[in-house]
């Protein structure tokens, strides 16, 4: 009787390589992420912005952006639920190992066409419209070909393993392997016997997140909240009539 086939991995085991890929690499990223992003807020407030090319050329834009935004949204929020949350926590709650499957690969599998159809849009845009592509630097193109990687990588891995192949439940060894790395307790044996797909989208993915502080992707990490507590705009006029009616009440002339 053979022994059954094991998926092709990186790493065997939990030698060196190992060590570095998933116990040194990982810290390495988190500090350059927290750190870079403080230094960007101190420094380069004014950069930190997603230099809207809106005014250039709205109509792909209008397809692109909303299909890729709400697809890594849904990606962004399957990965926290499966990374975070434990599977004896969903199986407590009666989510059964098989309902957490098919939803998992349907919703992943949608949402990630759905970003890799938006991002190729957005992509498409900048190559094509000219002002758009003037814009564009090599921040930018660097950015984009990491994102693409990244998400390509992680679909790939969904539809070989889960789609194409016999399934695998990545909750027995990745998603314990990232809870080990904030628990100071890193554990690279659980990643060194994944399928190299799904290695190669979490190392893409940690390079991504290493370069994400110096990219656009800091608006990310932003919302307009001041927009709700800051003061009114006060407009002045000029003339010494306002209009032909009164004004209301606090709208009031203040004087020159």
């Amino acid at each position: 009787m053979t022994a059954p086939a094991q998926p092709l991995t990186l790493a065997a085991d939990a030698g060196t390589g190992g060590v570095l890929l998933w116990v040194a690499l990982p810290y390495v990223v988190l500090a350059v992420f927290v750190l870079g992003h403080l230094w960007r807020y101190r420094y380069d407030k004014f950069g930190w912005t997603t230099r809207s090319s809106q005014l250039y050329e709205s109509r792909l834009l209008r397809i692109g952006s909303p299909l890729f935004h709400f697809g890594v949204l849904v990606v962004l929020l399957g990965h926290i639920g499966g990374l975070i949350i434990p599977k004896s926590w969903t199986e407590a709650v009666g989510i059964s190992e098989h309902m957490y499957h098919v939803g998992a690969v349907v919703l992943g599998t949608v949402a990630g066409i759905a970003t890799l159809g938006g991002l190729a849009i957005l992509i498409y845009r900048r190559r094509t419209v000219g002002p758009v592509f003037s814009a564009t630097t090599r921040n930018d193109k660097a950015m984009y070909v990491s994102l693409t990687v990244t998400i390509a990588l992680g679909l790939a891995a969904t539809v070989a393993a889960n789609v194409v192949g016999g399934g695998y439940d990545y909750r027995e060894t990745i998603s314990p392997w990232f809870r080990s790395i904030f628990y100071l307790q890193p554990d690279p044996a659980l990643m060194a016997g994944a399928p190299v797909l799904f290695q190669l989208h979490a190392i893409s993915a940690l390079l991504l997140f290493a370069a994400w502080p110096f990219t656009r992707l800091v608006h990310m990490l932003t919302a307009p909240l001041g927009y709700l507590t800051r003061p009114y705009i006060v407009y002045r006029s000029r003339d010494a009539q306002l209009g032909a009616r009164a004004p209301h009440r606090g709208w009031e002339r203040t004087g020159s």
